[in-house]
């Protein structure tokens, strides 16, 4: 079934249909927006009471709701100055040591670290042999990625792709799923140490909007405002706290957490099929 549900990928105009559900999760459709939004929290059992806006009547557009903002204090932040949190609400997929350059996907499939990085190897290289924790968010849960670790952004590297499912089932049955897909590629300096997050776009994810380095606004979807297969350094960035809002997914999706070696170890309780928070310790800095 796996392999059916792939095969059905291949054939889909992914990238149309993904436009299509942006563009219509958009438009003000009045009634027909909110009989939208209330069979999906039914269906999925989302917690209105975690939002910042509880009343779902006072979302005008599908994607407003998606995207929502948690109230204050929903997601505590772990009081540790070792910690590194969560960046995200979702599933751990796979987390671990990479073997070299490589960095498992699934039992018995892996990929490299240059094929993720776009193949660039220089930006690649200081994550060779260090630890990575990779996060599935289904298309139920919160969708905004925030910061593991303050960080000043050194690189930012756009990379087009296509858009297919990053559930368990197509991570399992497609090799180099994550190198396949539209992501971001963004490497963080923290003092003297770099972490990377990559943001994985998947079906019906045709937008990934980042912070400025402000924190407070959004700039446009990565394929309209930076050239792709080039890597960006920006300059002057201004150094974004632990726990700010980074980004954000429209639908479901994958981040993928990077550090080079010696810089974190991951939490016991971090391991695949757990549920994880924002906010909470995902791992500890090995120096602190």
């Amino acid at each position: 079934m796996s392999r059916l549900f792939v095969l059905l990928q291949h054939l889909l105009p992914k990238r149309a249909l993904s436009d299509f559900v942006g563009w219509l999760t958009r438009r003000q459709w009045g009634a027909f927006t909110q009989v939208a939004i209330r069979l999906f929290i039914r269906g999925f059992g989302v917690d209105m009471s975690e939002a910042a806006e509880p009343d779902p009547a006072s979302y005008a557009t599908f994607n407003a709701f998606f995207t929502r903002a948690l109230r204050s204090g929903a997601r505590p932040v772990a009081r540790e100055p070792a910690a590194v949190l969560c960046p995200a609400d979702g599933k751990v997929s796979e987390c671990g040591r990479l073997d070299g350059t490589r960095l498992l996907q699934a039992k018995g499939i892996d990929y490299t670290l240059t094929e993720l990085f776009d193949g660039d190897e220089v930006l690649a290289r200081p994550f060779e042999d260090g630890d990575f924790c990779t996060i599935y968010l289904a298309p139920y849960d919160y969708h905004r990625v925030h910061m593991p670790l303050a960080g000043q952004l050194e690189a930012l590297r756009y990379v087009p792709g296509a858009l297919f499912s990053v559930n368990a089932a197509t991570a399992a049955a497609l090799p180099g799923l994550f190198c396949r897909n539209e992501r971001v590629v963004t490497v963080f300096r923290a003092g003297e140490a770099r972490f990377a997050l990559v943001m994985v776009g998947a079906l019906n994810v045709g937008s990934i909007a980042l912070t400025t380095p402000t924190g407070q606004a959004f700039a446009n979807r990565p394929r309209a405002r930076w050239a792709a297969g080039v890597t960006h350094r920006p300059e002057d960035q201004a150094m974004l706290d632990r726990g700010t809002e980074y980004g954000r997914f429209n639908m479901g999706s994958t981040v993928i957490v990077l550090a080079p070696r010696g810089l974190m170890r991951l939490d016991e309780a971090i391991v695949p099929g757990r549920t994880v928070r924002v906010g909470q310790a995902l791992a500890w800095l090995h120096d602190a």
